[in-house]
């Protein structure tokens, strides 16, 4: 499946992000999603595969398109012949504000795996917290934040003041900001994008050492899929503080709403494929850049089983007679 589908999935993710970047700055997050979203469906129908989405825009009556359970793949409209089972996760465009205001760090990411290998996660909050493969193991998250920062700075050979950790900047992490910062540990606070950020924490070199604080769950999951490519480590628990949020749990099956889930747990699948493009230049990842013969785009492709890790840049040139290929 990964030697099959990666590069047919780094077309798709590229394809939304040339489409959404056409948005960026134009203070219409909505509009920006909806490009995304179309161009990755439109992509999706060509690739060889019997695809079932399974974290996507939401349920079938809140999203025409890219909706939980939606097949998508050319098995949907080619009977004839036998294609691999994946099952897909999707966010069209993590950081939707980020790009409609032209802000750093919006990204389209897809996950795949083969079927069962994604957890199917309600639309709910999730605590988490995230490090990479030289952390992992060393955390829990129902510590002290002081004691797993001062794990995380023992297993990196360095201060807690060194720390860099990463939260939304939310009302709800107050306490959670004043604790870091009471460790001496620094902090970098953003406005979107925490499946981008967990990506940054298993990267070495990004100069991020955590991921703290609570955020969405379908994330978790996409970045889960991610750091089991990239031997990081997320553990999470999903927050349910409404009667209605127990009811979702239990109509999906989940009984113990206290779980605490391992990567493993998130993305189980022995197959799985990562892909993201950048859509506005970040830390991971350069933007979308439009230039006079095309366009150029820099993507990130993660792959489980063949373990490969492969930054690519990529030229789209217009179909001109006289196009030139520019170094640069």
């Amino acid at each position: 499946m990964e030697k099959e589908l990666s590069l047919e999935f780094l077309r798709v993710v590229e394809r939304a992000a040339i489409a959404s970047a056409h948005t960026m700055g134009l203070g219409d997050r909505h509009k920006s999603d909806q490009m995304a979203v179309e161009a990755m469906r439109s992509e999706m129908d060509s690739v060889g595969m019997d695809g079932t989405i399974v974290i996507g825009e939401g349920e079938r009556d809140e999203a025409p398109m890219l909706f939980i359970g939606e097949k998508v793949g050319a098995a949907v409209r080619d009977k004839t012949r036998a294609f691999p089972a994946v099952d897909i996760a999707v966010d069209p465009l993590e950081g939707t504000n980020l790009c409609a205001t032209g802000e750093p760090n919006a990204i389209v990411v897809l996950a795949a795996s083969d079927r069962g290998g994604l957890l199917h996660a309600p639309d709910l909050y999730m605590e988490k917290i995230i490090v990479g493969p030289s952390c992992k193991g060393a955390v829990d998250l129902d510590a002290p934040v002081a004691d797993n920062l001062k794990a995380i700075a023992k297993r990196l050979n360095r201060k807690v003041e060194d720390l860099v950790i990463i939260v939304l900047d939310r009302p709800r992490h107050e306490e959670l900001i004043n604790q870091i910062r009471a460790t001496g540990a620094r902090i970098r606070l953003i406005s979107d994008g925490d499946l981008s950020a967990g990506i940054s924490a298993a990267v070495v070199g990004t100069g991020v050492h955590a991921v703290m604080g609570t955020g969405g769950a379908p994330e978790g999951v996409l970045t889960a899929a991610a750091l089991r490519c990239l031997n990081g480590q997320i553990l999470a628990r999903l927050v349910a503080s409404k009667p209605e949020h127990h009811e979702r749990l239990a109509q999906m099956g989940i009984k113990d709403a206290k779980r605490i889930y391992a990567t493993e747990d998130l993305a189980p699948g022995k197959k799985i494929i990562f892909a993201c493009t950048g859509v506005t230049g970040g830390g991971l990842l350069r933007g979308v850049r439009f230039f006079g013969e095309g366009t150029r785009t820099h993507s990130l492709i993660l792959t489980y089983d063949d373990r490969q890790v492969r930054f690519i840049d990529t030229v789209h040139l217009k179909k001109s007679p006289d196009v030139k290929v520019v170094f640069y």
